[in-house]
């Protein structure tokens, strides 16, 4: 049976987190700068303990104000500092809660930056590093921050995402364009599957992308997330899936 691990950004405020959590296999959770505080890491870790879903960081740039996901000037210097930083928060709030970090997944901006960008990316998988070597990277499929992960030696896994179009380069559609979302859930359903079992996905203009999906992305902001998430772990589960966390 083929393993995938169903992901979901949470902690972020979204009010759904309760009835998402049993539905995801990983939590990627707000580090408190773009979204929440120590209380809600808190009651993140907390929950997703009680399900035995995994934990992961969920680093952002320094922009509250945009939620993260703004493009910024940073240097290398302060990208490290922040997933640093902020994934340090997050495992010692865990080990008060007696479970371990298992993954990171940058957020937002940072992610989408990283990825194109050797030098940013390079400065993520560091910090990851030296944080703990045994984490999981999350990183875009066929990104320069899994091959940046790589070279430090740390575990990549590949992430494709349930709600987001594609570019013909592999890369998603910038959240400024008005088709970078895709809201009706039976297109988003199709191309989870069709990821999952082909290793493809359809770009906007129709180009066929190669992709590799050993982890999907839910978000848990949107105002369908809840129906999205189930409709896409029912139907992981339909096909055959087995739906587990790639971290402990």
């Amino acid at each position: 049976m083929a393993r995938v691990d169903l992901n979901c950004d949470l902690g972020e405020g979204g009010g759904s987190d309760d009835e998402l959590m049993p539905l995801v296999t990983s939590a990627n959770i707000a580090c408190g700068i773009h979204a929440g505080d120590v209380d809600t890491m808190r009651a993140a870790v907390s929950l997703a303990r009680q399900h035995g879903v995994a934990i992961g960081a969920h680093p952002s740039l320094n922009d509250r104000k945009n939620f993260g996901r703004k493009e910024m000037k940073v240097s290398a210097r302060e990208v490290h500092l922040y997933v640093l930083t902020q994934t340090k928060l997050l495992q010692i709030i865990a080990r008060q809660c007696g479970v371990r970090v298992g993954h990171v997944k940058p957020h937002g901006a940072l992610y989408t930056m990283a990825a194109r960008n050797m030098e940013l990316a390079d400065a993520v998988a560091n910090a990851v590093y030296e944080v703990d070597p045994l984490l999981v990277l999350y990183g875009l499929a066929d990104s320069s921050l899994l091959e940046a992960g790589r070279a430090r030696g740390l575990q990549v896994a590949s992430e494709v995402f349930a709600d987001r179009t594609y570019q013909a380069d592999g890369s998603l559609t910038p959240r400024t364009q008005p088709d970078a979302l895709i809201t009706d859930e039976a297109i988003a359903v199709s191309q989870v599957l069709r990821m999952v079992t082909e290793g493809a996905v359809r770009a906007l203009d129709g180009t066929e992308v190669s992709i590799k999906a050993d982890t999907v992305c839910l978000h848990g902001d949107g105002p369908r997330s809840l129906i999205l998430a189930q409709k896409v772990n029912e139907a992981l589960r339909d096909a055959g899936f087995w739906l587990k966390a790639l971290s402990p």
